[in-house]
């Protein structure tokens, strides 16, 4: 793939945008340089989806995809064979290892973050946090290159993110609230997206009447009070009434799934999570993402991976093949990672703590070349000792793999031009198509 040294035609560079900005020209206004921009994406829309399976807690890399059968940090794990000759991985995925050839296994990450809140927002925006910047997440960066809404979804949905968005910052960050994903929870064991139904009483007439009502009152007030906020509360609006049509509610509706295909991810709720990935995939939504969370084992680990282990198997392995058959898996990128891997010495309560010096991630599908293991660590599992990856090296290349450009930029809160990929990030050629 080649990638623009300059900016896309269409749009302007900061160097322009500084000295218009300066000038002060009545040509030039922020307006003008956002239409170019949303002009240049619309027209270089890409067109791969993301399913990132997000492992909230930080899994054990010895205890999954980077096993040392023998050494005492493994503890009793075994390691098993896979769908391709001289790879294995952990006894707890024999599911998973039958789709290897369509799985690149990365053993090599090592990044700086060893704090929960810190790494996530490492991993899932690229970016070391700043008090200055609000770096938005990878999903709302694909929302946003993906400018064109698909109808009535959104184009950023995650599924039971617990714990996965801290409290006051905005995972869309300087993007915006056009941006923000749409949560999917879970009731009484099924997948829920809230308020998507008229309150119980209220006819469809009545609540026509509501919204014609409304949008004078908002008219009105967005007339003399124009700003960030107040068109922040009406595109959410806006965004939530369309997932009251009959389609977008149809899209969250796995019900409607025959029970065989519900059983065959499994009824756990990341299974069904999965499961409700796909339906949106079917409908072109370009990014979701599901938590399995619980990968915090510092007490029991073993019991832990393994418990963990079942459904993640059964689901991923179900996911990899149903959009393979249904024609999907070439246009969708499989992502299965946490914010950091853990130590590999057993600790005193037989668990294992944080850490971010040698770790695996996994990546299957749309643009990867599945069927290799990338980089190696030690005997003992402390360092890697061949080809290391970074945070933003890895971002590069799912966003290579998406055939989005890492080096597009957006300006920020602080009229800073920020690339979607921090400018070190250079992706693994190795594991791409």
């Amino acid at each position: 793939m080649r990638y623009l040294d300059s900016p896309r035609k269409g749009q302007i560079s900061r160097r322009q945008w500084l000295g218009g900005a300066a000038a002060g020209t009545a040509t030039f206004t922020t307006s003008h340089w956002f239409r170019s921009l949303a002009l240049a994406n619309d027209q270089a829309a890409p067109r791969r989806s993301c399913i990132l399976l997000w492992m909230a807690g930080g899994p054990s890399q010895l205890d999954t995809f980077d096993v040392k059968p023998g050494h005492a940090n493994a503890g009793d794990l075994k390691a098993i064979s896979t769908s391709v000759p001289d790879i294995q991985i952990s006894e707890h995925l024999p599911r998973v290892a039958r789709c290897m050839d369509r799985l690149v296994v990365i053993r090599s990450m090592s990044t700086k973050e060893g704090d929960h809140g810190r790494a996530t927002d490492h991993l899932r925006t690229g970016y070391l946090p700043q008090a200055s910047i609000q770096f938005p997440v990878l999903g709302s960066l694909v929302s946003n290159e993906h400018r064109l809404s698909r109808g009535e979804l959104p184009n950023y949905v995650s599924i039971f993110p617990r714990g996965l968005f801290r409290a006051g910052i905005s995972p869309s960050g300087f993007l915006g609230a056009d941006h923000a994903p749409l949560v999917v929870g879970g009731v009484d064991g099924e997948l829920t997206v809230e308020n998507a139904s008229l309150p119980e009483g209220v006819s469809m007439v009545q609540n026509t009447g509501r919204l014609e009502l409304l949008r004078g009152l908002e008219a009105d007030f967005l007339s003399r009070h124009p700003g960030i906020g107040a068109e922040a509360h009406r595109s959410a609006y806006a965004r939530g009434l369309k997932l009251m049509s009959e389609s977008a509610r149809e899209a969250f509706a796995i019900q409607s799934e025959p029970d065989a295909i519900r059983e065959r991810y499994g009824r756990s709720q990341f299974g069904q999570g999965c499961l409700l990935a796909r339906r949106l995939v079917e409908r072109r939504v370009p990014f979701i993402e599901v938590t399995l969370g619980g990968w915090d084992t510092h007490q029991d680990n073993f019991d832990g991976v393994k418990n963990l282990c079942a459904p993640l198997d059964q689901a991923w392995s179900t996911l990899i093949a149903d959009l393979a058959e249904r024609g999907l898996l070439d246009s969708t990128c499989v992502v299965w990672m946490g914010e950091f891997g853990r130590t590999p010495a057993i600790n005193p309560q037989a668990g294992r703590d944080h850490y971010p010096k040698a770790w695996s991630v996994v990546l299957g599908g749309g643009g990867i070349r599945g069927g290799q293991v990338i980089g190696r660590t030690s005997a003992d599992g402390m360092s890697v000792e061949e080809r290391p990856v970074t945070t933003p090296d890895l971002l590069a290349t799912i966003c290579t793999a998406m055939e989005l450009d890492p080096r597009t930029q957006n300006i920020s809160n602080v009229a800073r031009p920020i690339r979607l990929v921090d400018p070190e990030g250079k992706a693994v050629g190795e594991a791409l198509l």
